[in-house]
């Protein structure tokens, strides 16, 4: 399995804390479940200084990784990234390897990362051994409260932009009515274009089955997550039925053991999600899972991020653009990736993560709350 093995030693003395009101999106999103709502996710970042003078950042950190790992790390101690990673396990270990404080092992491995590469004056992705600097990327969005004909007009128009592979929301009240979606969508698209549908995990594996049956005619790319992620034997239960639409699961689980028993159980397309894993190496063991089992891989989370990882990717392993959620974040970063073609393309000549946020403008928007300063102990 690969992991990342640096010797390198870190020690951290500064951090700044940002929180910033809620960013509105230009309409509301909402899944089948009903979930997400009137504004972008994200709520703070941060700035992370080491003991040399390089600066580290996060565009997407919560007060749980202020709380959980600021008191462990700013101590003035100094330890190669292998052991910090370690010494931070054991300390969130009880927690659950599904919890946000695991999830903030995550963050911090990409804030180490960062200062890795500003220390050998390298973008982070070329650090990380990308030979390119671009990530193939497909387009989702599609809320279910769009009407048919606006859903329609979304597909399209991400087609013309360049994208060869597109995906919206079902799950809605009435299946028929995810049906009909599927059928106005394909019949726009034509069959060269291919198309996935994401349940959000809101069927029983009876109403999964029905409605895998249903959509086989059309030809789906994946059917993602139409029963709760967890539900291992459920899974099984929906291949041993006998469909024929491609299966997908990922973007719920934290690391990479989870997706060796989704192989077990028969899922075809594995979906990790940059923003939530336990380690940030998950990602190349869970790409070259697939790629041993023959399986798809995917990979989701804030495409600003997710593209950096992404060049760590072929041409067939995909980030996802969730345009209605990413989009109007974007607004407020600097040197974010450049979108074009269906592809994202990543500054080549800034060390480190080049990614920031736009202080200036969320602060002349009346945006940015407050910031707060963390020192070492010592």
């Amino acid at each position: 399995m690969f992991r990342y093995n640096f010797d390198e030693k870190l020690s951290f003395y500064k951090a700044i804390y940002y929180e910033f009101d809620p960013i509105p999106l230009p309409r509301v999103f909402q899944d089948g479940t009903g979930g997400l709502g009137q504004f972008a996710p994200e709520r703070g970042c941060i700035e992370l200084y080491d003991s040399q003078g390089f600066v580290a950042h996060y565009l997407a950190i919560d007060k749980t990784f202020i709380d959980t790992i600021l008191p462990l790390i700013l101590t003035g101690e100094t330890k190669t990234f292998n052991q910090w990673r370690e010494f931070l396990y054991w300390k969130v270990r009880n927690s659950g390897f599904q919890s946000e404080k695991a999830v903030c092992l995550g963050k911090m491995d990409t804030l180490m990362l960062d200062l890795l590469a500003q220390h050998k004056n390298m973008p982070l992705h070329r650090f990380l051994g990308a030979t390119k600097d671009w990530a193939n990327a497909y387009k989702g969005g599609g809320s279910i409260l769009l009407e048919d004909s606006e859903l329609v007009d979304d597909m399209q128009r991400y087609v013309s932009e360049g994208y060869k592979t597109v995906k919206f929301k079902v799950g809605s009240a009435d299946i028929e009515r995810d049906l009909r979606r599927v059928d106005k969508v394909r019949s726009a698209l034509g069959h060269d274009i291919e198309i996935a549908v994401d349940a959000n995990q809101k069927w029983d594996v009876a109403t999964a089955t029905r409605f895998a049956q249903l959509i086989e005619p059309y030809h789906l790319a994946w059917l993602e997550e139409p029963i709760h992620a967890n539900d291992m034997n459920g899974i099984r239960n929906l291949k041993e039925q006998g469909i024929n639409v491609p299966i997908a699961f990922g973007e719920s689980m934290r690391i990479s053991y989870e997706f060796e028993i989704y192989a077990e159980k028969g899922v075809d397309v594995l979906q990790p999600s940059v923003g939530r894993m336990t380690r940030m190496d998950d990602l190349l063991a869970i790409r070259d899972l697939a790629r041993d089992k023959g399986l798809r891989f995917t990979s989701g989370g804030r495409v600003y991020l997710c593209a950096l990882f992404g060049t760590l990717f072929n041409e067939n392993e995909l980030i996802e653009f969730h345009e209605p959620i990413s989009q109007p974040m974007s607004e407020y970063a600097l040197n974010i990736p450049e979108e074009r073609d269906g592809r994202f393309y990543l500054p080549a000549d800034i060390p480190g993560n080049p990614q920031r946020l736009n202080l200036e403008k969320l602060e002349y928007e009346g945006l940015l709350r407050f910031k707060k300063y963390f020192y070492s102990n010592r």
